[in-house]
Formats: structure tokens, C-alpha cells, sequence
């Protein structure tokens, strides 16, 4: 069998070779003892294309990784790891944006920025920009413009049996369909996308704080006010406590549409919630500066996190027992607004089907922590059943209606027809 590493132009990692634990290690902390059996640090669609026939020849599993944050572990492997991160170019003509698949966040939106465009992403500035697309992408401006996944024109794809294949609407439409929100490393190797970008506009960032106030009546303003608000503002809310300090609300986010009409939307807000113990807007922020001002938790790997999308409001009784179990320190659960243009998309659109929810809870705590699972199941009497393919849990026993819903018998045709020997497989992937 040809030697894999004479193939290449990027480098090949083994066991006893120098670099390799630091090549294999995901930013998931929970995956760090993982041990493939090679790791290829792919440099080329070449590299992509060896790397695939090599694997059909041994019979390995594969595991693609852009950033490597997988909540569930889906990223690493015993079997071949492709870090694309070497496939990192950026370039712009227009409005239309082409990235290589192993492009991190903080790099996409300093190319960008510098074109005057941007995208509706995430936070976290090592985050992938392959997975976050492929699983959806929930961001800022997403209540404006959409998932990221929304802005896809078009992918460059290593298939399952080494060939590859540009597809778009015209081409090769259902594979184009099933990267659009069913999650990464299910179809093939994504190495190249393009996106129509959007102008990047100046912002004014939001943050305020309550401490020691009834915070059942913050969370459920929330809840009544921020999916409802209009597409060009974008208001999180997170609520966490640590040993010996009272639990604190943080309402973080970004407005499109000015100072002072952003005060006068917040005010409606504060009559609800009550004052705040401390409110601060800066206007005028290109939106790559305002990128920088929020430490995203999803850029750095939560201990152990679980995840519901919500269709209405949590009832009193839910919102009170959730509180109350959060109240022993070192948790934190975490509300993002959807609605706006995240829902004028039909459900069978794109993959992504998840298009009529208001928001989305996390509960993010320690690993051996049972108040995960816990504060999970009180919430989830009033959630939808839907879960953001972007943050897996192994935990969910129905976990195909869960991440995909009514657009799992055409996933499973789209794996049937590009991946029918399951190259590309895990637990919880579309079989």
C-alpha cells in the first residue's frame, strides 16, 4: 500500500510522531485523551482526496475537524483525523465571499471587515467556520439576515469514494440541501464554501446586569420581549451563580438601529423586568469590533452542556424551579433569542428545521454535575423537543426527530446516495 505521507503537501502525524498530541487534541477538553491512529493535517484538496482513498483502502474511520469544539466528541476518532485547518483561505470579489473550510471565525470576520462585508456568525473567535455552517449558525445578526447556513451559495466537497463535487442550487441540489443544518462530517468533506455576504454595519452594544432582585420576573420579561423584538436587535440573557454571591442576570447583545432608538426599545424592556443595576450602550461599533467585547462561552469548551429549543414562554412554575435549582454556584443557563429572519424560512427549505422556535436554553454546569441533566428535564416540559444540531447531546434518547424533524427520511436519502458504505459516521449521525 502506497505510503499515505509521500502523498501530501500537508503533514502527517503518528503516534510516536513529534507534534502529534498537540496536533490530535480537540479544544474539547472531555475528547483530549483521544488517540487516532493518524492525524492529517490536510493542506490541499489533494491532501482531502488521498486521505479519503487511503481510508476506503484500510478501512479506517474518519473524523473531520475545522475548529474542533464538537460537543460531543465528533472531531476526534481512533481511526483518521483530517485537520483542514491549513485550508484557511479568504478571498472576496463583490458580495460573495469564498472560505476555505478551515477558516476560524476571527479570521473570517477580519477578512471581511476589510471589504466592508460580513456574515451572520458566532461569537467565539476559534470556532470553525465549516461546522458552525453546516450546522445552522446561530449569531448577532442572525434575527437580521439569517442563519449562517441561510447565506450559503455554494460547497466544494470530497465525497465518500475520493471524488469531488461543487454543488449549489443547480448542482447536485440535495446534497447543497443537507449541508444546510444537519450538522458537519455527515456527507462528505467540505473544503471550500461560498457565501453572499451582507454590509457590515455599525452597531451599538448592549449589556446590563441585575443582582439580588427577584430574577424570575427578568427572565420571563425576557421571554415575552426579546424574540419579539424588532429583526435589527439582538438581546441574549444569561443567569449564573457561584458560591457566596447571589445569582446575577446578564442581558448582553447588539442593536443595528442607533443609540437612542435602542434606549427607547430597552426602557419598553425595563418597565417589566425592573431597573437594572447597571446598563451600558456604546454606539458607533463596526460590527468586527463589537465581535470582540463579548467572551462567547461557545468558543471555549463548557464542561458539560445540554440544550432545548423553546416555542413559547416557560409557565411560572417551570421558570421558578429552574432558578431555584441553579441557585448552588457554578452554573449558568443561557437564553438566545431566535425568531425574526430566522423563522421566515420555510422548515424544508434547507436542513435546518428549526424555524418557528423563540429561543434556545443552555444549561451549562461541571461534568459530574447531575444538575445538568436536572435543570434539562424541568425545562424540557415546556420545550419544543428541538434541539440545535450545533450543540449534540448524547444524552437524547429520540434524538433524530430532535436534531432533524420532519427532514430526516430526506437525510437519510441524501447519506443513502453519497455515502452509502458510512465513510462518515458517529453516534447520532444521519444512518
Amino acid at each position: 500500500m502506497p505510503d499515505l505521507a509521500a502523498t501530501l503537501d500537508g503533514e502527517l502525524f503518528r503516534p510516536d510522531s513529534p507534534g502529534y498530541d498537540a496536533a490530535r487534541r480537540p479544544v474539547n477538553v472531555a475528547y483530549q485523551d483521544v488517540r487516532p491512529r493518524l492525524v492529517v493535517r490536510c493542506r490541499s484538496v489533494s491532501d482531502v482526496v488521498n486521505a479519503v482513498r487511503y481510508a476506503i483502502r484500510t478501512g479506517d474511520r474518519v473524523a473531520l475537524r475545522g475548529g474542533g469544539h464538537c460537543f460531543a466528541g465528533r472531531s476526534s476518532t481512533d481511526g483518521i483525523l483530517l485537520d483542514l485547518s491549513g485550508l484557511d483561505g479568504i478571498s472576496v470579489a463583490g458580495e460573495i465571499a469564498t472560505i476555505g473550510a478551515g477558516a476560524r471565525l476571527a479570521q473570517v470576520y477580519s477578512a471581511l471587515h476589510t471589504h466592508g462585508r460580513t456574515l451572520p456568525v458566532g461569537c467565539g473567535p476559534t470556532v470553525g467556520i465549516t461546522g458552525l455552517t453546516l450546522g445552522g449558525g446561530i449569531g448577532l445578526l442572525g434575527r437580521r439576515y439569517g442563519l449562517t447556513c441561510d447565506r450559503l451559495i455554494g460547497v466544494q466537497v470530497v465525497l465518500a469514494d475520493g471524488s469531488v463535487v461543487d454543488c449549489d442550487e443547480d448542482h447536485e441540489p440535495d446534497l447543497f440541501w443537507a449541508l444546510r443544518g444537519a450538522g458537519g462530517g455527515q456527507f462528505g468533506v467540505v473544503t471550500v464554501l461560498r457565501f453572499a455576504t451582507v454590509p457590515e454595519p455599525l452597531t451599538t452594544r448592549i449589556e446590563a446586569r441585575w443582582s439580588g432582585v427577584a430574577l424570575e420576573e427578568v427572565v420571563a420579561a425576557w421571554q415575552a420581549w426579546a424574540p419579539d423584538a424588532p429583526d435589527q436587535l439582538t438581546v441574549n440573557l444569561s443567569v449564573a451563580s457561584e458560591p457566596g454571591v447571589p445569582m446575577e442576570a446578564t442581558f448582553f447583545g447588539a442593536s443595528l438601529l442607533g443609540e437612542e432608538p435602542t434606549r427607547e426599545l430597552l426602557h419598553s424592556f425595563v418597565s417589566s423586568a425592573g431597573r437594572a443595576d447597571s446598563m451600558e450602550l456604546r454606539a458607533g461599533l463596526p460590527f468586527q469590533r463589537l465581535k470582540g467585547t463579548f467572551a462567547d462561552p461557545r468558543g471555549v469548551p463548557a464542561v458539560r452542556m445540554r440544550s432545548e429549543f423553546f416555542s413559547r414562554s416557560m409557565s411560572e412554575r417551570t421558570l421558578g424551579s429552574l432558578l431555584t435549582q441553579l441557585r448552588k454556584g457554578g452554573r449558568e443557563i443561557a437564553f438566545t433569542a431566535m425568531g425574526g429572519a430566522y423563522n421566515r424560512v420555510a422548515e424544508d427549505a434547507t436542513a435546518f428545521a428549526h424555524r418557528g422556535e423563540r429561543f434556545l436554553l443552555e444549561h451549562i454546569g461541571e461534568a459530574d454535575d447531575p444538575w445538568v441533566d436536572e435543570s434539562w428535564a424541568t425545562a424540557h416540559v415546556d420545550g419544543s423537543g428541538r434541539v440545535y444540531p450545533n450543540f449534540p447531546d448524547p444524552a437524547l434518547p429520540d434524538w433524530a426527530p430532535a436534531y432533524h424533524a420532519g427532514n430526516y427520511p430526506r437525510l437519510v436519502a441524501v447519506k443513502n446516495a453519497y455515502d452509502p458504505d458510512r465513510l462518515f459516521t458517529f453516534v447520532q449521525g444521519v444512518s
